[in-house]
């Protein structure tokens, strides 16, 4: 983490902690306790937004969560403050998880409908259960936090909230600085692609949604602690779309938030006299956000001063660069475990996939032996990347089997699938858009990195270790494809034929024992597909079993050990590069029978 990061952070929390002592009136320590709390908010919740691309409007019932269990536990049954508070973050979070299972089986608008209905459901539950909640009248006499049973003053809760501000911060920054703020973002930006390199994108989205409730319960119980009393007018509809906000508003880094709160808290303060025209601004703020700036503030200022710069296209070398963690043969060529067995690394059996009367995979078998390159070909809508799909766990075959390394993957996800060792890239190009080039690839090391939740939210050293490793094992594949000179570019402000060569990078950083090509030349030129023959041929003396579709011939026939022909579903041929140039049918399939 760069120094600026870290010192920032506790000079204004240190600048808060002395504002608050100076000689002001209440009102502006409210207003900077109200910042802190927000804050605390937004540091959970940017992670499900920002970071994780889930809109949720919902939150402020989980900030009611934390408010009750505060006020049930110090009213009730007496309960210490220090210990209730902890209690409402815990609470926070088990809700935070159950709104997440059945949420997420929904996407997008429909998934902000749910959190709404959550949301709307804990405003009525706490107005109308007045046995248990109290209603409109509410809890009073909720303990404050304090020390030696003496309560907290208006300056002491500025201090403490401000230092409760810059750990959160500090852990979440952590976190976000890590494999998993990489899971995140590779989550927001393509789930597709996120699960085909070992990230579960269920699990993220789930973590997501428990970390920001987490958040949300401390801040709504640090309000009633705070006020000493709380009741159903907390908790609305308004305050969850000042959460999101908050967040949209400052951007998705920690900075963001922090900005999003400080500026949202002054504009609310100020409008609190005109609360008819609090929601018409909070609605303007959040449309000029999401079309004058939709990485927010902290985006904007980020990008302030940045200057562009000319690329240059980077020839790939015949260097003897070897990729990370491939095993060396007494030949000299390299190999994995796999290649060792003397059997099929994988096999399909009969494979089918029907859509209603369309069936774009058919009864379809083959067998790739370790070490070799074999050609899936066919006319376009011969069902080529279904089966490719079916391989990699993105479809569900009909009928049919599939064995990798002796062990059926029919039925996995497609972020088990990755694990076993399978990694693709896509027709389509699916990078990971807003992290760098070395980012991109350490993504594809996520699966193959054993850091955990709590080691890498404290930053602890095996975390820093593993991180320094993974960096270095990204950097190797770069230089391998000779792209370590645009490690720290966007991904995004590549040309398109180093962003095709990236892709293959980010494949390679799963360690697979086999690689799913899907049109790797496409829209390259004439020049980029030479050198993509060469690196794939290259590819294989690194001990890579590579499965490749495409519609280059010469591509196709310079590098193929074996090649099979679908058309229509139906595989028609299946042999050697020269038997498949003469056979009738595939000439029949790709030049009509006139031909």
């Amino acid at each position: 983490m760069k120094p600026m990061k870290i010192v920032l952070p506790i000079v204004i929390a240190a600048l808060a902690s002395v504002t608050a002592y100076a000689p002001i009136n209440d009102f502006y320590r409210l207003i900077a306790f109200n910042i802190g709390v927000y804050y605390i908010a937004a540091t959970g919740f940017n992670i499900l937004v920002g970071q994780t691309g889930q809109k949720s409007l919902g939150h402020a019932g989980l900030f009611g969560v934390g408010a009750y269990t505060v006020a049930l536990l110090t009213v009730n049954y007496q309960v210490g403050p220090w210990l209730a508070l902890l209690c409402a973050a815990g609470m926070s979070a088990i809700f935070g998880v159950v709104i997440a299972i059945p949420a997420l089986k929904v996407k997008g608008p429909s998934l902000a409908m749910v959190t709404i209905a959550f949301g709307l459901l804990i405003e009525k539950i706490v107005s109308e259960w007045t046995d248990v909640f109290m209603g409109q009248a509410g809890f009073s006499g909720i303990t404050s936090l304090g020390f030696n049973g003496v309560a907290l003053d208006s300056r002491q809760w500025v201090v403490a909230v401000a230092l409760l501000a810059l750990v959160l911060h500090a852990l979440t920054s952590s976190l976000l600085s890590g494999r998993f703020g990489r899971g995140f973002a590779a989550v927001r930006t393509s789930e597709i692609a996120a699960e085909s390199v070992g990230v579960s994108v269920y699990r993220f989205k789930i973590l997501a949604f428990a970390i920001s409730a987490t958040t949300c319960g401390i801040a709504g119980a640090l309000v009633a602690e705070q006020n000493q009393y709380i009741n159903s007018d907390f908790v609305n509809f308004n305050l969850s779309v000042f959460f999101l906000v908050v967040v949209l508003f400052g951007g998705k880094s920690p900075a963001g938030s922090f900005l999003g709160a400080v500026v949202l808290t002054l504009v609310d303060a100020f409008l609190a006299r005109w609360p008819e025209i609090q929601h018409f601004a909070y609605g303007a703020i959040l449309l000029f956000a999401l079309y004058v700036m939709p990485d927010g503030l902290s985006g904007l200022l980020t990008r302030v001063g940045r200057v562009s710069k000319p690329r240059e296209v980077a020839a790939i070398s015949n260097g003897e660069t070897r990729l990370p963690g491939r095993m060396t043969t007494a030949t000299g060529k390299t190999t994995t475990a796999a290649a060792t067995s003397g059997r099929p690394l994988l096999e399909v059996r009969s494979l089918s996939k029907a859509y209603g009367g369309v069936i774009p995979t058919n009864d379809v078998s083959f067998s790739i032996d370790p070490g070799t390159i074999v050609s899936l070909i066919g006319p376009n809508g011969a069902g080529k990347t279904t089966t490719l799909n079916l391989l990699s766990g993105l479809v569900i075959p009909d009928s049919g089997s599939i064995t990798f390394k002796g062990k059926s993957i029919v039925g996995l996800s497609p972020n088990q699938i990755a694990a076993c060792g399978i990694g693709r890239t896509f027709q389509n190009l699916k990078l990971f858009q807003g992290l760098t080039v070395l980012e991109n690839v350490m993504v594809g090391c996520y699966r193959r990195q054993t850091s955990g939740f709590v080691s890498n939210l404290l930053g602890l050293p095996g975390k820093r270790k593993e991180e320094d490793r993974v960096r270095a094992e990204a950097f190797e594949i770069l230089r391998f494809l000779e792209l370590d000179r645009y490690a720290h570019d966007q991904a995004e402000g590549l040309p398109y034929g180093l962003q095709r060569r990236l892709e293959i990078a980010r494949a390679l950083a799963t360690g697979p024992d086999l690689l799913l090509l899907d049109e790797p030349a496409a829209g390259l030129n004439p020049h980029e597909t030479d050198q993509l023959t060469g690196l794939i041929s290259r590819l294989k003396t690194q001990g890579l079993t590579i499965l490749l579709i495409e519609h280059h011939m010469d591509l196709v026939m310079a590098i193929s050990d074996h090649i099979v022909v679908l058309d229509y579903g139906v595989k028609i041929a299946s042999g050697l590069p020269s038997h498949i140039q003469q056979n009738a049918s595939v000439i029949e399939a790709y030049l009509g029978a006139a031909a």
